[in-house]
């Protein structure tokens, strides 16, 4: 041992003497001098010293200079010392996003680094120290990630930023083999890549919208699983049916629905107005499960988040028409400008559809059904400074429909009727909401004030003149929105903290039903609901891979109601039928929480575990016959998900998977009597257990494959029916079909060929809580092909190309034969395309 000891010393020894010659040499090459022994760099014995001399290595970036050249951009990052910087770079979404390891910002004016809009086609350019040894540079495109290149130059590393627009083709367009899928959505109300959100959300990005000609909620609910969206009428749009994950909206008497449907940040207040032009649109997000803690409407169900194009800076003009079968045509268009240069930009968009109608009337010998829509929006956006933006939005839309056509539920010829009376369905609204957002160093804070007009009127006669209903309804939501949450530079710790006003005054003008033989009746409503909500969420990483999550929300709502039930005589008088409610109220309010955790396994997958509380509050029903009638209780869920989301095949392959059971207690459901007819809202409790499996792929160039699979068992855990006495638990809840599936196989070849196909399927759905009314398991097939040049395209399309024969309602009323609504039959038709 000593002898070891011996040598080590000696080794030691001599290394030491090695370093002290080469030191002396070098010295006496540069100035020919005999070094001291103070001038010796000996190497550190402490970790300590070690760590000082890693930070002594670390490039001090000490500016950040914008140029603008020919093609764009150049980002030139400024160092005092003669190393030069390495990167290592990807492209998440529409941003160009790269590392820079071994360096600092040292900025005269802090260490972030933050500019908007410096050219036409970039959004922003960001740098920030990602931790105390690296930097993050992210470039962010308007519509697409931009070109960039580096290089380095005597200042130090130069970025050269080429934009890509709309106008520009991107990257996808011109190479059809783009290896990766990534999507950033703001689900979570900040940007992310949707593979890191630990919720299930379907994505559909601008291009699918186009390339899948979406512009409707039964095209959204197409692309998503376990979301089922339906017209109740054929040829008509008074009313939608829908279902997500076992959750419909059959109860259109309830205060609030279970799903929160979103227009850039504006919800819609009722589900008879679901019915709406979708344009000129950038994303859409569907979320499904509870979400209370991030948005402002409380959802019980999900959240569809519909986001528009933006106003920018840029010019561009796009134009699209089509014409099809049954003189269906329609034309849409939006222009985009900047009013005053990189300060106040302006984007207006409109859409005009129309429809003959395809169901003959005996009768008469009309074709009834036909359908014709106007819908506008704009947006003025303002950029005073690069933290702040102010956008006004508007959104209109006219619709004035035909006669909304049902028949009976098994009739020799679905679109043949015999009507006395024709009847129509208009809907009409108009949006307008402020929209203030601060992007800061410290936080980020949003304020989002709408208001919200809609008039529905409805006249719908029953087959040979059995029945005919009268509606008129109207509503004025007026909203305000709070956030402050963290930057976005936030990482290991991030917070939402947000507040939410609603004032709801829905009115029931006048509406009738006519039963010849036995007379009219006519009842008016009119309810107000105020609704004040608090809420918030915490994401915390722990270590690296585990980041845990939790949230909270209270709301509190308070409603009153008027309301009339009346038979309306030969001479036009009146006679009441129940004594009249005035200024009837109701209270409630609620704690939601929300919490889980997601664990990153590794770069390519992501778990996750939620649970969360779902809620709607009790309220009023003006369809009341009596006082033991009038109030129904809040609804409150339970819901547990755990889920996988994976990318393979270097990001050529995404597939996610998620397992969830809802707990529903006092679920709110339409009740209805011995005749079939609806009046009553129960309270029965639920379950619904299911699975949801997403597929995205790129097998090879050009060629893109999207596929989902949901299935669900949605059963009533106890319902006693108080009207019939018929005990309901066990029965399937209506609306939600056990299996949904879509499979989408599209071609983009680089000569200008477009080709797409889509499957969408249904397996058993039941329209009413005794289960009596069915529709067996089917299929619907849609097809598109055309060709694109870099600045047009023409398509020809078919929806439901082998004419599938389905029912989207059914109802027992009146009996014994029912009514039933029936979807579509083909349709087919041309598209052209052009942007400037």
């Amino acid at each position: 041992m000593r002898k070891l000891y011996l040598l080590g010393n000696l080794g030691l020894a001599i290394i030491f003497a090695i370093f002290i010659n080469q030191q002396a040499l070098a010295a006496t090459k540069e100035d020919h001098q005999i070094p001291q022994l103070s001038d010796i760099k000996l190497p550190h014995t402490s970790v300590k010293k070690w760590l000082a001399q890693q930070e002594q290595s670390t490039i001090p970036v000490t500016g950040i200079k914008l140029n603008q050249t020919a093609s764009g951009l150049e980002v030139v990052l400024e160092t005092s010392v003669s190393d030069k910087l390495q990167a290592t770079t990807k492209i998440e979404g529409n941003s160009f996003i790269a590392n820079i390891p071994n360096a600092q910002l040292r900025l005269a004016s802090g260490n972030t680094f933050r500019q908007e809009k410096p050219v036409a086609g970039i959004t922003e350019v960001l740098a920030a120290n990602q931790d105390a040894n690296s930097i993050q540079i992210t470039v962010v495109g308007t519509t697409q990630a931009p070109k960039v290149e580096l290089f380095d130059s005597d200042e130090g590393l130069v970025l050269g930023v080429t934009p890509t627009t709309s106008d520009q083709p991107s990257a996808d367009r011109q190479k059809p083999n783009e290896p990766d899928i990534e999507l950033v959505v703001t689900a979570q109300k900040r940007p992310e890549n949707a593979q890191n959100v630990p919720i299930s959300v379907t994505v559909i990005p601008r291009q699918e919208i186009e390339d899948g000609k979406i512009n409707s909620l039964i095209d959204i609910a197409n692309q998503t699983p376990n979301f089922n969206f339906l017209p109740t009428s054929s040829g008509g749009t008074e009313f939608s049916n829908y279902s997500l994950r076992g959750l419909n909206n059959q109860n259109f008497l309830t205060a609030q629905d279970s799903v929160a449907f979103y227009i850039d940040d504006i919800p819609i207040d009722y589900n008879g107005f679901l019915d709406l032009a979708l344009l000129d649109l950038e994303q859409i997000e569907v979320l499904r499960g509870p979400q209370s803690t991030l948005y402002g409407r409380n959802s019980s169900g999900g959240v569809v988040n519909i986001i528009s194009v933006q106003a920018t800076p840029e010019p561009e003009t796009r134009i699209s028409a089509s014409y099809g079968r049954y003189n269906s045509r329609e034309f849409q268009f939006s222009l985009n400008d900047a009013l005053v240069d990189d300060k106040l930009s302006l984007r207006i968009a409109g859409a005009y559809r129309g429809q003959d109608g395809f169901i003959r009337n005996l009768a008469t010998g009309n074709e009834i059904g036909e359908r014709s829509r106007l819908a506008a929006r704009a947006q003025l956006l303002w950029t005073p400074t690069p933290d702040w933006t102010v956008s006004f939005n508007s959104y209109n839309s006219f619709t004035d429909d035909g006669n909304p056509t049902y028949n009976k539920l098994n009739p020799s010829d679905p679109f043949e009727v015999n009507l006395q009376t024709e009847g129509y369905s208009k809907l009409s609204t108009n949006t307008q909401a402020l929209k203030v957002g601060y992007n800061g160093e410290g936080f980020r804070a949003t304020s989002i004030t709408a208001r919200r007009f809609t008039r529905q009127e409805n006249l719908v006669p029953g087959s040979t003149g059995a029945i005919q209903i009268i509606d008129g309804i109207d509503s004025t939501l007026l909203t305000q929105e709070l956030r402050f949450q963290s930057p976005e530079t936030a990482e290991r710790f991030q917070w939402l903290l947000g507040g939410y006003y609603e004032s709801r005054d829905f009115n029931v003008d006048d509406a009738q039903i006519d039963f010849p033989g036995f007379g009219r009746f006519r009842r008016t409503g009119d309810d107000n609901r105020q609704t004040y909500a608090v809420f918030g969420q915490v994401d915390y990483q722990l270590i690296e891979p585990l980041t845990v999550f939790a949230g909270l929300r209270y709301e509190s709502s308070d409603t009153s109601s008027d309301s009339t039930y009346e038979s309306v005589n030969a001479d036009g008088t009146l006679t009441p039928l129940r004594p009249a409610f005035n200024n009837e109220k109701v209270s409630n309010n609620e704690l939601i929480p929300r919490f889980g955790l997601k664990y990153q396994f590794n770069p390519s997958l992501m778990g996750y575990v939620t649970i969360a509380k779902g809620y709607r509050p009790g309220g009023l029903n003006y369809r009341a016959n009596s006082e033991a009638e009038l109030r129904f209780g809040e609804e409150k869920t339970w819901s547990y998900e755990v889920g996988l989301k994976s990318s393979w095949l270097d990001n050529r392959l995404i597939a996610n998977l998620s397992i969830f059971h809802n707990d529903v207690n006092n679920y709110q459901v339409l009740q209805y009597d011995e005749s079939g007819f609806f009046g009553r809202v129960n309270n029965v409790d639920l379950k619904a257990t299911g699975v949801e499996l997403e597929l995205k792929a790129k097998p090879a160039k050009g060629f893109d494959l999207t596929a989902s699979v949901g299935y669900v068992d949605s059963i009533y855990k106890n319902y006693q029916n108080s009207d019939t006495g018929v005990d309901l638990s066990n029965n399937q809840v209506p609306l939600a079909p056990q299996f949904t599936y879509n499979l989408a196989a599209q071609y983009r070849s680089p000569g200008g060929l477009f080709a797409r196909a889509e499957l969408r399927g249904y397996g058993i759905t039941y329209f009413d809580d005794a289960n009596q009314i069915k529709q067996e398991p089917y299929a619907l097939v849609n097809a598109r092909i055309g060709y694109e040049a870099e600045k047009y395209g023409i398509y020809l399309y078919a929806n439901n190309l082998f004419d599938t024969r389905y029912i989207t309602s059914g109802f027992l009323f009146p009996v014994p034969d029912g009514t039933a609504g029936f979807g579509d039959p083909v349709t087919y038709g041309v598209q052209i395309k052009a942007n400037f």
